[in-house]
């Protein structure tokens, strides 16, 4: 019985073997007839190294040398608008005169009664030379008449004031003041700005403190004049870092005599930062992040022949250290060297050894200064 179950176990194991060699022998059969896949599509470039001067950039805004919203310091009534919008005016120019009737009756009332006590003072002084008064009375005279020109300057200083001036040279804006309209004390009259030169403010974080000094050549540019680009310098590094942001505001000084830089426009400013250098330069398409480090694929011959005879070109990652980007550029410091030919999209659907077909028909962009495109 033993003998027998033993024969038994034996011819199973055989024949799981047997089937077991055959599912095998047929997953193989499989894999081989199975399809290869075939080479995927990409653009690629040969690395080059480019001229990369170090700059930073950040967003402006254009803010007037002196700019302020003018407004009546006293309440009237508008007799005269004494200018036009748009007008350029000198520092001390009358813009707006109001109704100063009543003040400069006031005010012709107190110089009479300062000019009263002009005459007492110098009459009682004379007498008071031959001791016809005595010295106290003299002393009141002389208070008085203190007291008298004291209120015909505060009368005269209230007669000034009805008449709005500019506090400075500069170009007025647009005005809705017309005669006959009441002012209170406060109500906007135009804006006043001094158009040249114009400031530029824009901010750096606090780890770039030590790249920036006053006099520094900055450049600016903005949508409003495409291609065009305005040079100035660093004014003013302000001596303290915002808390908030951690950012330090920087004030930098732009010509602008043909006024075409207006106070509340947003520019791009780049700052130069020393001398330009020679570096390896790739889109940015090219790059893919990982946790691990920065990666791109390099294009290179198979280690094999194909059917055709031929090697055909495949993918290898490589890992890269970056370095500054400007605008869709980046700068490889580690990892490539010149001539090689780096994939720059459709890198997603990559691996090593990978099967590659360049096509270069449409490239990613790969321009330092960029510009959006109208549609």
């Amino acid at each position: 019985m033993t003998k027998r179950m033993l024969i038994m176990l034996g011819c199973i194991v055989v024949l799981v073997a047997g089937l077991a060699f055959g599912f095998y022998l047929h997953i193989q059969k499989l894999i081989a007839s199975a399809p290869k896949p075939g080479p995927q599509t990409v653009t690629s470039m040969i690395v080059k190294t480019m001229e990369w001067k170090p700059q930073l950039t950040a967003i402006a805004t254009l803010s007037p040398v002196k700019g302020v919203e003018l407004s009546s310091e006293v309440s009237g009534l508008v007799v005269q608008v004494l200018f036009h919008s748009g007008q350029a005016v000198k520092a001390g120019d009358p813009l707006v005169q109001l109704n100063a009737d009543a003040e400069l009756a006031q005010f012709k009332a107190a110089e009479a009664s300062a000019e009263l006590a002009e005459i007492v003072y110098q009459r009682d002084k004379a007498q008071f030379q031959v001791q016809a008064v005595s010295q106290a009375q003299l002393d009141a005279d002389t208070a008085d008449l203190k007291l008298k020109k004291a209120q015909a300057m505060l009368q005269k200083a209230t007669l000034e004031k009805k008449t709005i001036k500019a506090p400075f040279a500069g170009k007025l804006g647009i005005t809705a003041v017309v005669p006959g309209q009441f002012l209170n004390p406060g109500d906007k009259v135009v804006t006043l700005q001094t158009l040249n030169p114009i400031y530029a403010d824009f901010f750096q974080p606090q780890q770039k403190v030590a790249l920036l000094k006053t006099g520094q050549a900055v450049s600016l540019k903005l949508d409003a004049y495409p291609g065009q680009v305005f040079s100035g310098r660093i004014t003013t590094l302000n001596p303290k870092v915002e808390t908030a942001s951690r950012n330090l505001q920087i004030q930098s000084t732009f010509d602008n005599a043909k006024l075409q830089l207006l106070p509340g426009m947003f520019a791009n400013v780049s700052v130069d930062l020393g001398q330009a250098q020679q570096l390896l330069t790739l889109p940015q398409t090219a790059v893919t992040y990982n946790p691990y480090g920065s990666t791109v694929f390099i294009v290179k011959e198979a280690d094999k022949e194909n059917a055709d005879g031929k090697k055909p070109k495949v993918a290898q990652q490589i890992f890269v250290v970056t370095g500054e980007t400007r605008g869709d550029q980046i700068t490889i410091l580690k990892g490539l060297k010149e001539g090689q030919e780096v994939v720059t999209s459709g890198q997603l659907k990559l691996k090593n050894g990978t099967p590659v077909l360049i096509d270069n028909s449409v490239l990613p962009g790969n321009d330092p200064s960029p510009t959006p495109q109208e549609p």
